[in-house]
């Protein structure tokens, strides 16, 4: 039998930039080189319009690649999203998010799934790939079965899934459950740890509730685990830097190599 850990250990640790967004504005470079210094290889951008060229430069500089971008692609202009994109070094580009009203019914499931198509082939034009990510309302129960799973049987199927695994769960979801149903879509996904609650503040990776371990392996088909800490009651960097060392402890990251943690 096949190792589970060695699709995960194909691709660096990845960090959405979004968990320091507030550090980032005071220091860009400083934080990115802290991320690097940690161990993790990759970042997921959150803005790409305000100064797409200076990230990058940040970005090389710290040694960090683009694993996605999130860009509000149902919302702004789609050719500047792509541009900046394309200038940090991404090749997906992900909608963060879709009013909770899209996810009411089947007919506003498809509606969404259409736009989304449409905007797919534009960024396939543009030489980049869509997704799409989840909070907790895409899990309302259409006829049976969770909207998500709705969407994305109605979705291109160039469209990826980035899985938010604690929202899942906070919406009730068997996460590693949901992961293997929705199989090949799925090609990223959010990892963070917490209470499992849709208040309480998140913890790092491994040290709240999540079945952290049997959600990274539930699907082989996942390219990048992305941890994110939405909100963080501790220390956000220190915690960042704990989700590392939990994920090589555990085996789902690269052991440290000239780390300065």
């Amino acid at each position: 039998m096949s190792d589970p850990t060695s699709s995960i250990l194909s691709t660096p640790p990845a960090v959405q930039l979004y968990t320091v967004r507030d550090q980032l504005a005071a220091d860009r470079a400083g934080v990115l080189a802290t991320l690097a210094g940690f161990g993790y290889g990759a970042v997921e951008p959150f803005d790409v319009l305000t100064d797409a060229a200076g990230l990058r430069d940040d970005l090389d500089s710290a040694g960090l690649a683009v694993c996605a971008v999130h860009a509000p692609v149902l919302s702004a202009d789609v050719d500047a999203l792509f541009d900046g994109a394309r200038t940090v070094g991404a090749d997906t580009v992900i909608a963060p998010i879709a009013p909770p009203e899209r996810f009411a019914d089947r007919d506003a499931v498809a509606a969404l799934a259409a736009e989304l198509n449409a905007v797919a082939s534009r960024a396939g034009d543009a030489g980049l790939r869509l997704g799409y990510h989840n909070h907790e309302f895409e899990f309302t129960d259409v006829d049976g079965t969770p909207a998500l799973v709705v969407l994305a049987d109605a979705l291109a199927p160039e469209v990826v899934l980035e899985v938010d695994t604690y929202w899942a769960a906070v919406a009730g979801q068997d996460v590693p459950g949901l992961l293997r149903r929705l199989g090949d879509r799925v090609r990223y996904l959010h990892v963070k740890d917490g209470p499992v609650t849709r208040t309480d503040p998140m913890t790092a990776v491994g040290a709240g509730r999540m079945p952290v371990a049997e959600v990274l392996t539930a699907n082989p088909a996942v390219e990048w685990r992305v941890v994110e800490l939405d909100d963080c009651a501790t220390d956000v960097l220190a915690a960042v830097g704990d989700s590392l060392d939990w994920l090589r402890d555990n085996g789902f990251a690269p052991a440290a190599g000239g780390s300065e943690r």
